[in-house]
């Protein structure tokens, strides 16, 4: 959806984003306001938007910005650019109006947090693991894991290593193709999003190990 500007303004260079296909996607490392909290935006919220140039950028193609909430019509409203663009070919300035639909929100700040309702509860999956790239690429499924002695966070990781160790399936590889694969450390949500089938596992102990039959689709212990 394009951003629309009041008449005489310069015609817009950006568009506005869908979140919700990239929320979908990514349900594991990409959330969004629950709809309760999205129909409640009113004057004076805070909301962040996402903003695709449409000509050639020098550095950001896509940026997040905040939106401060100046009116509302049923699901269209129309705020005051809250931030300027670090984009520096951007022509979007500081309280520049934006016109958006409730589901452009990808976050918010209330006006009122005490009125506001209860963000929705989730668990999210931040801790690290070791995964082969076939799995993070969509190439390959999962297979098979194991939950190592978490032995690979430096000083200044933010998050901390889960232990889990995740294989992709062998198939036809060789050998010398098995060897050649990458791994990866990356959050354990990036690996949920590609492949959850092991998702009821994920709190095993250190020591676990399983593997994976995909003809009934369970996960077998390995000792």
């Amino acid at each position: 959806m394009l951003a629309r500007y009041n008449k005489g303004m310069t015609a817009p260079t950006s568009i506005l984003l869908d979140p919700r296909p990239v929320a979908a996607e990514s349900r594991y490392t990409f959330f969004l306001p629950s709809p309760t909290e999205v129909a409640a935006v009113a004057q004076g919220d805070l909301v962040k938007l996402m903003f695709e140039y449409t000509h050639d950028t020098e550095e950001w193609p896509v940026e997040r910005m905040w939106v401060t909430v100046e009116s509302v019509e049923g699901t269209e409203l129309v705020g005051g650019l809250g931030n300027q663009a670090f984009e520096t070919t951007s022509s979007l300035k500081v309280g520049d109006p934006i016109s958006f639909g409730r589901h452009h929100i990808l976050s918010i700040e209330w006006a009122h947090p005490e009125t506001a309702p209860r963000p929705t509860e989730r668990r999210e999956y931040w801790e690290r693991c070791l995964v082969d790239e076939c799995v993070l690429d969509g190439s390959e499924p999962v297979e098979y894991l194991y939950r190592d002695k978490p032995d690979m966070q430096q000083g200044d990781d933010r998050y901390p290593d889960s232990g889990w160790r995740i294989r992709g399936r062998q198939g036809e590889a060789s050998p010398a193709e098995l060897d050649a694969r990458k791994a990866q450390y990356v959050a354990v949500g990036a690996v949920l999003n590609r492949d959850d089938s092991w998702l009821s596992l994920i709190d095993a102990p250190i020591g676990s190990g399983f593997l994976r039959e995909f003809a009934t689709g369970t996960y077998n212990a390995e000792n």
